[in-house]
């Protein structure tokens, strides 16, 4: 949504700055040339230019926004920081304090500039810091633009409560992950019941394997597995998962039927491995006892499909897998070019865009 909404102002001339108050990963932070003047936790101090989560960075580089234009996360959301500040035997500052923090980062800006702030992904999320969505909206007197996850008539409630506690600050919101055949009925039926709510539709996005997807590598390391060949085939993305515990003939017309899986099977299921490996697999997984055949891996490398071993069972295997799937970071192109023409087809931000005083781009 940040793709897309950037873009748009992008397009339109505006002087677009972007930032996340609340860092939520900065596995790719690069650390300062120049040691801190203190020597308190990364956590407890507002980091300036030292603290820039990696979405901000990743937006950045995909969007060719100069540094300059991309805004310092004030905190960091991790269990130690939180634990800090549970444990801490006075009551802080901390939503004075960090409110007072963001303030100052936007009084130092051209005052014509457009800012983005992606607000933590629940109401809930960064209280414990001053930093939640509804402390920053109501302290900055920002609009929110909110993107929710619709399955039926049920996920109504938490936009309800959204709505309850942002009130006129809320200007629209945006449908995710909406089954690509009932889109046009969701745009048009919720649509027309939020707007009786008070809650402008501004969007609603479909399903997508792609952006649901997640790269070899994050399974490696998920997984902590063993790459067995195809060192640098990680990048491949994988949309589904399949378990080859049936026989060879149903496992290939299973698997057929399938693209881009990652195959979970036993480390002693050959016949399962080679036949996964004619099919549209990404990478294959194996569990149990045992190592796998020297022909298989020579198999693999020639068709370029990384082979993982793994210690866990099968079961746990697939559940960790399965929790990665749309739980992953958008850090790949191939997934943002798609993301911002997902957006670009499917949402109208014009009421965004009024509250900012600007029209909607053709």
């Amino acid at each position: 949504m940040v793709l897309g909404l950037l873009r748009q102002l992008l397009s339109a001339g505006a002087d677009v700055h972007y930032g996340k108050p609340l860092a939520t990963s900065v596995e790719g932070q690069i650390q300062p040339d120049v040691a801190p003047p203190d020597d308190r936790p990364l956590d407890d101090r507002v980091l300036d230019d030292r603290l820039l989560d990696d979405d901000v960075q990743f937006i950045g580089s995909i969007l060719g926004l100069q540094p300059d234009r991309l805004l310092p996360s004030l905190q960091q959301l991790s269990a130690a920081s939180a634990r800090s500040r549970l444990l801490e035997p006075q009551p802080s500052e901390a939503d004075v304090l960090a409110l007072e923090a963001v303030r100052a980062q936007l009084a130092a800006l051209d005052p014509g500039a457009t800012v983005l702030l992606e607000a933590a992904g629940t109401l809930a999320e960064g209280l414990l810091y001053g930093l939640s969505l509804v402390q920053l909206a109501q302290g900055l007197d920002a609009p929110v633009l909110l993107v929710h996850p619709w399955s039926d008539a049920r996920s109504i409630e938490p936009l309800l409560e959204a709505k309850a506690q942002l009130g006129e600050l809320l200007v629209g919101v945006v449908l995710n992950g909406v089954q690509p055949d009932a889109v046009a009925t969701v745009r048009d039926e919720i649509g027309a019941a939020l707007g009786r709510f008070g809650i402008p539709l501004c969007g609603v996005l479909p399903r997508s394997p792609l952006l649901r997807s997640v790269t070899v590598e994050e399974l490696v390391t998920r997984l902590e597995a063993r790459v067995l060949c195809c060192h640098d085939r990680l990048d491949l993305l994988v949309e589904t998962l399949s378990i080859g515990a049936m026989n060879v003939n149903a496992a290939m017309e299973f698997f057929r039927r399938r693209r881009n899986m990652a195959v979970v099977t036993g480390a002693d299921r050959t016949d399962i491995q080679l036949a996964a490996l004619e099919a549209s697999t990404q990478c294959l997984i194996l569990t149990g006892v045992g190592e796998p055949l020297p022909q298989l891996i020579n198999r693999a490398e020639e068709l370029d499909v990384p082979l993982l071993r793994v210690d866990h069972d099968t079961l746990t295997t697939v559940e960790v897998i399965e929790r990665a799937f749309g739980h992953v970071r958008l850090h790949e192109g191939v997934k943002a070019t798609y993301a911002i023409r997902l957006v670009e087809e499917n949402c109208d931000f014009a009421p965004v865009l009024a509250c900012l005083g600007r029209q909607r781009t053709p």
